[in-house]
């Protein structure tokens, strides 16, 4: 179960807020790990708009430098493909100000060593290869950067690399980022004396990956849908002929005792009672709406249903608390997009607090229309499902306490 002591640890991580930063070196762990397309261009900066406060909270402290690290996809070695210099001019663009781009800590150090003032951007942290082993000369190295280390990327903050985790053993003040904070709070807000009814939406297109998740809420919601590829493992465990729709079989199991459970501790779990599937999700020709119990030989379930849509909106509208975790269909290709936009008009339709976690989950919503009218989205979607699962972050570990 989702621990409130859990979250009150995190909660009480000091905050960049709380000490003080004039004329002090400050190393900021930041996610600018955006999408772009072939071209290098950027076509989604929500990462990087929501570590401006931060950034800005430094340069208008005086802060004798700043110093910016993230990571950029998953590269195997250096890689212009993977270089943070793509992410330069819209960083300049969004703080009005000149970035030094530094190739290597050496030149970072060197650079901070000569300038007043400055903000520097460190190459691709993936780059070095004792990131991800969250190697101690690595960490020592990024430690010899700053006075005060902060960790601003809530996205890789159940990670334990060098730039999360081994940094903060050799910074002499280690504290959370304004995003960090408002994470950790925008959750508690949720699992910690929510609203109630509490509702977790799940979806997306494996059980496996949200299995714990599943387990670990019943003691703390009060309905559980569940939608997308998810679904299908279940109706399927109720005895549902599935057709060619992606189901692991080898999870059935757990299914049957989630729901045994959920019914022993009074947990509404609602799955679709209609589905919309076809004979090809690229290439779609054939597209049916039936009864879930009824798809039509060798087609895949795609998108829920409008009885699905109907039945689920009830649910979201009778509810004070939303999680919402993963898109109901393959809300990707237009013709199986309606479940999940329709899903997110209805909450955005409602006055209840709204916690949206996941990159596909947020994704989904900005093609809806309906960003604004979330209360809000978290910018990890891993993260984020360490916390429902009750876990303590990595992140959150090694910051000073208040």
């Amino acid at each position: 179960m989702v621990k409130a002591t859990s979250i009150i640890l995190m909660q009480e991580a000091k905050s960049i807020r709380d000490v003080d930063i004039r004329n002090k070196r400050i190393l900021i762990r930041v996610d600018f790990n955006v999408p772009m397309d072939r071209d290098f261009n950027i076509s989604d900066d929500t990462r990087m708009r929501e570590a401006l406060p931060t950034i800005n909270y430094c340069i208008d402290s005086e802060a004798k430098s700043v110093v910016l690290v993230s990571h950029l996809g998953r590269p195997k070695s250096r890689s212009t493909d993977f270089s943070l210099k793509h992410v330069i001019k819209r960083l300049e663009r969004l703080l009005n100000k000149s970035i030094y781009f530094a190739d290597s800590i050496e030149s970072a150090k060197a650079q901070q060593d000569s300038n007043q003032n400055q903000i520097i951007l460190l190459e691709n942290i993936r780059f070095y290869e004792g990131e991800t082993n969250n190697d101690e000369l690595l960490s020592k190295k990024l430690a010899d950067l700053c006075d005060v280390y902060v960790n601003d990327a809530f996205g890789t903050s159940h990670r334990a690399h060098a730039s999360t985790y081994g940094v903060a053993k050799f910074a002499s003040q280690k504290v959370a980022g304004i995003l960090l904070k408002k994470e950790i709070d925008s959750f508690a807000k949720v699992m910690h004396n929510p609203l109630r009814p509490l509702l977790l939406i799940v979806g997306g297109s494996k059980v496996s990956s949200k299995l714990s998740l599943l387990q670990n809420v019943l003691d703390v919601v009060d309905k559980i849908i569940i939608g997308g590829a998810m679904s299908n493992t279940f109706l399927k465990a109720l005895g549902y002929d599935m057709q060619k729709s992606l189901v692991e079989d080898n999870l059935i199991h757990d299914a049957i005792r989630i729901l045994e459970l959920a019914k022993e501790k009074k947990v509404k779990i609602y799955l679709p009672v209609d589905i919309v599937s076809t004979d090809s999700i690229d290439m779609p020709k054939d597209i049916k709406i039936t009864p879930s119990q009824d798809i039509p030989d060798n087609l895949i379930a795609v998108d829920i249903g409008p009885a699905s849509v109907k039945l689920f909106s009830e649910v979201v509208t009778a509810s004070q608390t939303i999680i919402w975790n993963g898109p109901l269909g393959v809300y990707e290709i237009h013709q199986f997009s309606r479940g999940t936009f329709n899903i997110a008009n209805a909450i955005a339709n409602t006055y209840a607090f709204s916690f949206i976690g996941g990159g596909d989950t947020a994704d989904a919503i900005d093609k809806a229309g309906q960003r604004d009218n979330m209360s809000f989205i978290s910018t990890g979607g891993g993260a984020s499902l360490e916390l429902l699962e009750g876990n303590i972050l990595p992140a959150f570990e090694v910051l000073d306490k208040r």
